[in-house]
């Protein structure tokens, strides 16, 4: 089990969204919490739109594929499946859950310039999502710049010495034991 206090995360690709404690780390989280909340505000709507699209392929009379164009048909299916998927990803606050979002919000701006009766609101969503779009890379600049600037005040601040005799102390013992060996015995001496 690693220990917490000796772990550098400075190399970690997620650092911008790792969810921590708020009260820990003090200011350098506050962006990290606030892009947190975003997302799972952002999942909630996301899976909404999920169970929408599902509510119309399961609610229709007759398949979704005879009834409807067959590109709308597809369309439909396509975010019911995916809509969910991200919004579970966005829940978990996880980097492939805001890839998989920024993927669909994309896919959606395209879908509704080109199919605008696809989705309710029509232009007005290609804004919406636009909007979104910006305040996610938004937030996820300000957690990865406050956490760097975090990150460079703890290496300015001295840090404690670490115990590392648990690591070391196979060897020592082994060091000394051959010590004991080359030494002669002081019962042989006399």
């Amino acid at each position: 089990m690693a220990d917490s206090q000796s772990y550098d995360d400075g190399d970690d690709p997620y650092r911008a969204i790792r969810v921590g404690d708020a009260s820990g780390a003090g200011e350098a989280t506050r962006w990290g919490y606030l892009l947190t909340l975003f997302m799972r505000v952002i999942a909630l709507f996301w899976l909404l739109q999920g169970l929408a699209q599902w509510h119309i392929v399961l609610a229709a009379p007759r398949p979704i594929f005879d009834t409807m164009p067959q590109n709308a048909a597809f369309a439909t299916v396509f975010f019911g499946v995916l809509d969910l998927v991200a919004g579970v990803g966005l829940w978990l606050a996880t980097p492939w859950g805001g890839v998989l979002w920024l993927l669909i919000a994309s896919a959606q701006i395209f879908a509704a310039v080109t199919m605008p009766r696809l989705f309710l609101g029509g232009y007005w969503l290609v804004g919406v999502n636009l909007l979104l779009i910006a305040l996610y890379f938004g937030l996820t600049f300000e957690a990865g710049r406050d956490f760097e600037a975090q990150r460079i005040m703890e290496q300015r601040r001295p840090r404690k010495p670490q115990n590392r005799s648990k690591f070391f102390g196979f060897r020592r013992r082994r060091e000394a034991t051959a010590a004991n060996r080359d030494e002669p015995d002081a019962d042989a001496k006399g």
